[in-house]
């Protein structure tokens, strides 16, 4: 099975946004499958972009996440 995969460049056209934002979500794991071949990144084609931690909406599901785990913890002790 051979995998199809995008630079950068291909990435933040497909995603809409700078390719230098794709490298810096690569950079910071958050792009599924990511694999860094020698300078340049290799991205799956298959990838969905990943969330923006720096929009009100990123921070709003990470906020309720937290509390989600806060809350299973209390319920364990």
């Amino acid at each position: 099975m051979e995998l199809d995969w995008m630079t950068p460049q291909q990435a933040a056209e497909k995603w809409g946004i700078s390719d230098r934002r794709v490298q810096t979500l690569c950079s910071n794991r958050q792009v599924d499958g990511a694999v860094k071949l020698g300078r340049g990144w290799l991205i799956p084609k298959d990838t969905p972009q990943p969330i923006d931690g720096r929009t009100k909406s990123a921070k709003n599901l990470k906020r309720k996440s937290q509390t989600l785990v806060e809350s299973k913890a209390a319920k364990l002790k």
